[in-house]
């Protein structure tokens, strides 16, 4: 899973990067401070592998991971130059989703790029830039294509669906809220790669003083209001804390979360938020070699989640040897779960779960 982190200059995007990633980004109180994207792969935290890599005593232990890229901060008229200009957006154009800090605390010592907190202008801002971005990929794709067009009425079609997307941003509006009809539009849109159509997570980056009230400020609240229109995930977030909390031993972060009555970190918030917004789960797989977290969709079939580990696998399927983690968990082994039951033999039909450890069965 790739995300890439975007929002306006000071709003806490590369603290927070910093401390998702602890890549050490730069992080500076004046616009601009991140001019190169900054990459970051995260482990995802899963207690159930280190249970499975004790059980199997396991070589190796692999978790899943999220590619984090953090984008240098956007102002007004970015796509036209302003700032570092549109050269961050390519950078953004292949992750599955973005995550847009916003800022919603107030602080005289950190200057805003417009003087003053106002979450849904900054909202509003980064979205423009998004959707200039995309007008600029359509407008080169219908001049692409449109000589073409003459003599191709497949071609044609496509340019006619170009336009109309166009026209759907021109008027302010995001590609996600433009209404697909049939396969070949659906498989059209998906080719541009449009900024405007991926799923949003809003971090909304609070005070220290807010991060662990249940009751949410003002600012959060506009927030999350915009973000139900869209259907995006929100949390919140204290980015300082989350530097903080980056620094620490594992044993020292839960007793610095307790101590500010937070049940998880900024990370693992994300995380939720992510495969909640994607539709994600992860299988498991455990043996002597390694024990390793497959992240899928969720309603994969089981030749396909076999082909995440191998093409073979999927090609060469027979079928899948599945038993529920717990169960697997509760009984000890393999072996005293298939002698009570609880190890299945599934064909190519079965929808794998989350939670499920899988062995497969394949012949090429």
């Amino acid at each position: 899973m790739k995300l890439g982190i975007v929002g306006l200059p000071n709003v806490g995007k590369s603290t927070l990067f910093n401390s998702l990633t602890k890549a050490g980004a730069e992080s500076a109180n004046y616009p601009f401070c991140t001019i190169d994207p900054n990459v970051g792969v995260v482990p995802v935290p899963d207690e159930r592998l280190d249970v499975l890599t004790k059980m199997y005593n396991s070589k190796k232990t692999v978790p899943a991971v999220i590619e984090f890229v953090d984008i240098a901060g956007l102002v007004k008229g970015a796509s036209k130059g302003e700032g570092l200009g549109n050269q961050f957006l390519s950078n953004i154009r292949e992750v599955d989703a973005i995550v847009h800090v916003v800022r919603c605390f107030e602080d005289t010592n950190v200057v805003h790029v417009d003087g003053s907190i106002n979450p849904l202008r900054d909202i509003e801002t980064i979205n423009f830039e998004l959707i200039f971005s995309d007008i600029e990929i359509l407008d080169r794709r219908i001049a692409k294509n449109s000589r073409a067009a003459n003599n191709n009425k497949e071609i044609a079609k496509e340019v006619e669906f170009m336009k109309r997307i166009k026209e759907h941003l021109e008027n302010g509006k995001l590609a996600i809220t433009f209404e697909v009809d049939g396969e070949d539009e659906e498989a059209w849109i998906a080719d541009y790669n449009l900024l405007t159509r991926k799923p949003v997570i809003f971090a909304a980056n609070v005070s220290e003083d807010e991060v662990a009230e249940d009751d949410d400020n003002d600012y959060v609240k506009a927030v999350k209001e915009y973000a139900r229109e869209y259907g995006s995930e929100v949390f919140k977030v204290c980015a300082q804390i989350e530097q903080e909390i980056s620094e620490l031993e594992e044993d020292e972060k839960k007793m610095f979360l307790e101590d500010l009555g937070l049940a998880e970190s900024g990370l693992d918030k994300l995380i939720r938020a992510s495969y909640s917004l994607l539709g994600l789960i992860s299988y498991l797989t455990s043996g002597e070699d390694e024990t390793r977290a497959w992240t899928i969709k969720k309603g994969t079939k089981a030749p396909q989640a076999a082909g995440k580990i191998h093409t073979d696998f999927e090609r060469g399927f027979i079928r899948a040897e599945v038993v529920n983690y717990r169960d697997l968990v509760e009984n000890g082994s393999m072996t005293a779960a298939r002698e009570k039951g609880l190890v299945r033999s599934e064909g190519k039909e079965y929808v794998v779960q989350d939670g499920d450890v899988i062995l497969f069965k394949f012949n090429v």
